[in-house]
């Protein structure tokens, strides 16, 4: 007669962040996070309240992501279930910020397709570009942290 065994969830410390999914996505979510953030911050940001809320969007997710990066990288997290619940909860608050961020940016470009100056539209359709790609980044990282969330 088989027995199940299972097996319990397992959050990485050190090095292994960067070998396993869906934490290896720490890295990607930072480098274009962070282009989000300097190609929107290198334009004219007019308008200024739907331009501002991407930058703080881009500012908030940036360093919360590193810092859930360097806990994660120090195992302070104990392999705690409670842990494993705040990723998913974490990278789907990330994901529906940055959506929100990216549809706001996307329609502000759009509005700028006539602007004179075309360097600024070039740099702000880059910016939804990355934008968008950093939403799935953190929805890919979601999904996983929810299947390994299950596993706990």
């Amino acid at each position: 007669m088989a027995t199940n065994t299972g097996q319990m969830g397992y959050l990485p410390r050190g090095g292994a962040i960067f070998c396993t999914i869906p934490d290896i996505l720490y890295l990607p979510e930072l480098v274009f996070g962070g282009l989000v953030l300097s190609l929107v911050a290198s334009t004219y940001i007019l308008p200024y309240n739907p331009q501002a809320y991407v930058i703080s969007v881009a500012i908030f997710c940036f360093l919360m992501t590193f810092l859930w990066m360097l806990i994660f990288a120090c195992g302070s997290h104990h392999n705690r279930s409670s842990w494993a619940s705040a990723d998913v909860a974490y990278h789907g608050f990330a994901a529906l910020l940055y959506l929100s961020a990216s549809v706001l940016l996307a329609f502000v470009t759009i509005g700028l397709s006539g602007f004179k100056d075309e360097l600024i539209y070039k740099l702000d359709v880059a910016a939804v570009v990355f934008a968008f790609f950093t939403t799935l980044l953190y929805v890919i990282h979601t999904i996983f942290s929810a299947i390994r969330w299950k596993s706990f």
